[in-house]
C-alpha cells in the first residue's frame, strides 16, 4: 500500500530513537498506521454520532449551552439554509438521509466494520456537505468547520483499509 510505504520511508529516514523497540521499520510503520487508523476512526465516527445525537435532542433543548440544534426540526431548518439551492420539498428527505447515513457511518467507523465502505461513504457525504456549505455560505464556511479536513480523514481510512483493531479483521 502506498500509505504503508510512505510511513516506512519516513521511519527509515528518522535518525531519532524509536519510541517502541520493534525489530524492524516495517513493524514500526505497521503499528503507526494501526494507531493512526484507530484514532481517525474514533474521531470521525464519534463526530458523526455526536452530531446525530444533537439533532435528536440528546444534549438538551435548543438554545441551551452546547446544543447546536436540539430538535430534528431545527436541524431541518439548518439543512434548508445549507442547501439553499435545493427545493424546499427535498429538505425532509435530505435531512433524514444525512442523519441515517451519519449514524450508520459513525457506528461502522467506531467498530471498524465495513471500514472501506463507511470511510468512502463518509468522505462522499462530507464532500457533499462541504460543497453545499461553500455554495450557500461561501468557500470559507466549510474550512471554518473543518469539513474538508474530516473528509480527508475519511479518505485516509478508506485507503488504509482494515487493520488488526477492527471488526473486519475478525471476520
Amino acid at each position: 500500500m502506498a500509505t504503508t510505504e510512505t510511513l516506512r520511508s519516513v521511519l527509515r529516514a528518522s535518525r531519532s530513537q524509536p519510541i517502541l523497540k520493534l525489530k524492524s521499520a516495517d513493524q514500526r510503520a505497521s503499528l503507526a498506521l494501526d494507531f493512526l487508523s484507530l484514532g481517525s476512526r474514533a474521531a470521525l465516527g464519534v463526530s458523526f454520532l455526536l452530531s446525530v445525537s444533537d439533532r435528536l435532542g440528546f444534549y438538551g433543548n435548543p438554545g441551551e449551552r452546547g446544543v447546536s440544534w436540539g430538535t430534528f426540526e431545527r436541524f431541518l431548518d439548518y439543512a434548508a439554509k445549507v442547501n439553499a439551492f435545493a427545493p424546499a420539498w427535498m429538505m425532509p428527505f435530505l435531512g433524514t438521509a444525512a442523519t441515517v447515513l451519519e449514524f450508520l457511518f459513525g457506528v461502522t467507523l467506531v467498530l471498524g466494520l465495513a471500514l472501506r465502505w463507511a470511510a468512502f461513504g463518509g468522505a462522499g457525504l462530507l464532500f457533499l456537505f462541504g460543497s453545499a456549505m461553500a455554495i450557500s455560505f461561501g468557500i470559507k464556511s466549510p474550512f471554518d468547520y473543518s469539513v474538508f479536513a474530516a473528509m480527508c480523514c475519511a479518505l485516509f481510512l478508506g485507503l488504509a483499509g482494515s487493520n488488526r483493531w477492527t471488526v473486519d479483521s475478525l471476520l
